[in-house]
């Protein structure tokens, strides 16, 4: 079994309003089973979420809609959040790198919505029943380092539930659910990189991922909160506490001498 990645040259800059379908589909030829991965940041300048460098930090606040935690450091302050889409991560996804001088760009309003029109697209243009992954940059807890994920899809099954399978000794899977979005995100962006231009990859070969539009997208990855374990930063978790007895305190009374 194998597959392979290529990455797609000759993307030209993307300007707001422009049809990414149209410049992708010019670019490269594409097959049954293909699965595109592209860089959100080419779908946030055609959708024209473009905004100053200089509102960056308002930005960040009017896409944030939880604080998870913050740390204080030399350059100022990283505020980890979880944004409008669901995702947790630095700085909203608000980014400057790869953006027109003096702005920044937010991520996509709904990327799985963008992952679906552009798989559509796709579809329409060249025939080919192929499926879309939107990646983003994200760090991850307790590791150094960052790693592409899925933030979008469309036409593609974003995990390999394994469960109720057998491993290979016999052995019962009772949890293993690959989040394959996430794997392709990841291996796509070795090809890619992020200097060399290439915002698009073209994986070719796992076909059996590949399904209809209306599959559940990368929101379905979002770990939902009574399952979060890890929902808040540690100083927060104690501020909450304490603000917590504090005001149970003083509804009980007075404390006793």
């Amino acid at each position: 079994m194998e597959y392979r990645i290529e990455g797609v040259e000759g993307i030209p800059e993307i300007a707001p309003g422009d049809d990414l379908a149209a410049v992708i589909a010019g670019a490269t030829t594409l097959d049954d089973g293909d699965i595109l991965v592209v860089t959100s940041k080419i779908v946030s300048k055609a959708e024209g979420r473009i905004v100053r460098a200089a509102d960056r930090e308002q930005a960040i606040t009017g896409e944030t809609v939880r604080v998870v935690a913050t740390r204080q450091h030399e350059g100022g302050v990283t505020r980890i959040v979880e944004n409008r889409q669901g995702i947790i991560g630095a700085a909203a996804g608000v980014d400057a790198s790869n953006s027109p001088e003096g702005t920044v760009l937010l991520l996509p309003v709904d990327p799985d919505a963008s992952a679906r029109a552009l798989a559509t697209g796709l579809r329409a243009l060249t025939g080919a029943r192929v499926g879309v992954i939107l990646s983003d940059t994200l760090g991850r807890p307790w590791r150094e380092g960052q790693t592409d994920i899925a933030i979008g899809a469309a036409g593609v099954h974003v995990f390999d539930d394994l469960r109720g399978q057998a491993d290979a000794s016999g052995k019962a899977l009772a949890v293993t659910m690959p989040c394959v979005a996430d794997q392709l995100a990841g291996a796509a962006e070795l090809v890619k990189g992020k200097s060399a231009g290439v915002p698009v990859a073209v994986v070719r070969g796992l076909g059996r991922y590949v399904g209809d539009l209306d599959l559940p997208g990368a929101r379905s990855i979002q770990r939902p909160p009574e399952r979060d374990l890890f929902r808040q930063g540690a100083d927060e978790a104690y501020d909450e506490g304490y603000r917590a007895g504090f005001d149970e305190a003083q509804a009980e009374g007075p404390l006793a001498e």
